[in-house]
């Protein structure tokens, strides 16, 4: 099965007043940190419901077991009362959930879901197997509990509804190729991404524009793991590839050989490349990104990148 931008489930809009779930489905977060992000969201106007297990210690470095994991997040989105989903943080943990998920559940409630790192496992499981529209953006502890953690306007944009918006230099997109495409935003974390590969939760990448960042990755490991997506057929279905900002993997003196390494193992890619943007792992305000929705990358302006969103990532509540 594969799938079209037109098959593609868009939540509800997120507007002041709605209520927002937050949950770990990975590694326990620090409480402090969870509660600065709240007051946050609630200072932006939302409502906020804490999973009964968010904050919950172990077993090892989980919050909860697995079968608690999975509790708060098929509670969430269960719950009628709840408008949209935030993961605390990262980590270590989501991909465990991915056999046990109630596929029936999320189809007949879909919601916005907010995350990235480790999460990268449950946006394909929910693009899959839920052809659900998902935000690649800030956690309430990782981000909203930092003073410059949350980029307000691709917030805004994205979960409120704007059919038509754009990305650009002053959110750290860079060229690295020229060139045009247009194809579905699709991607995250790279090393979740590749090691999902081989198993019956690899991303379907299908006529996308392939977004990929990652934290404390070497110059060689991008390389490597460019490599398993190119052999495994990946790059196959990208007609461009857009990276994030990479100061969380390598130093500004290392950055230019970082580039260099992506252009070789990239060398025989066609389409455009754009570096730099700053959602995901970055000590920046953290860029929202719908995943699922239809994009132009355009490269063709030396000096002015821009990616821009040719749809609304949500529905109008009525």
């Amino acid at each position: 099965m594969t799938t079209s931008r037109s098959t593609m489930v868009k939540p509800a809009a997120l507007r002041p007043g709605a209520t927002l779930a937050v949950v770990s489905p990975a590694s326990t977060p620090k409480a402090d940190l969870v509660h600065q992000g709240i007051s946050r969201l609630q200072a932006l106007g939302f409502r906020t419901v804490l999973g009964r297990h968010a904050l919950d210690r172990g077993p090892l470095y989980y919050a909860g077991t697995l079968e608690q994991r999975l509790e708060n997040l098929h509670a969430a989105f269960a719950d009628p009362s709840i408008d949209g989903i935030l993961c605390t943080r990262g980590g270590w943990g989501s991909a465990e959930l991915l056999p046990f998920l109630d596929a029936a559940l999320i189809r007949a409630n879909p919601k916005v879901f907010v995350a990235y790192s480790d999460h990268t496992a449950l946006h394909g499981w929910l693009h899959n197997e839920a052809n659900l529209v998902t935000f690649h953006g800030p956690m309430v502890a990782a981000d909203f509990a930092r003073e410059d953690g949350i980029d307000l306007a691709s917030w805004r944009h994205s979960v409120g509804g704007d059919a038509a918006w754009s990305l650009g230099a002053g959110d750290g997109l860079r060229a690295l190729r020229g060139g045009v495409a247009e194809g579905t935003l699709q991607g995250g974390c790279l090393s979740i991404l590749v090691e999902a590969l081989g198993t019956p939760f690899a991303l379907r990448v299908v006529d996308s524009i392939l977004f990929l960042e990652d934290i404390g990755t070497k110059p060689y490991q991008w390389d490597r793991m460019l490599l398993h997506l190119r052999y495994a057929g990946v790059l196959k279905e990208a007609s461009g590839i857009v990276f994030g900002d990479m100061r969380q993997c390598v130093t500004v003196a290392e950055n230019e050989y970082l580039e260099r390494a992506i252009l070789h193992s990239l060398r025989d890619f066609d389409g455009p490349i754009a570096i730099g943007l700053r959602s995901g792992h970055v000590g920046t305000p953290n860029v929202t990104l719908p995943l699922g929705i239809a994009v132009k990358l355009d490269l063709a302006e030396a000096g002015n990148p821009q990616m821009h969103f040719l749809d609304s990532a949500v529905v109008a509540n009525l």
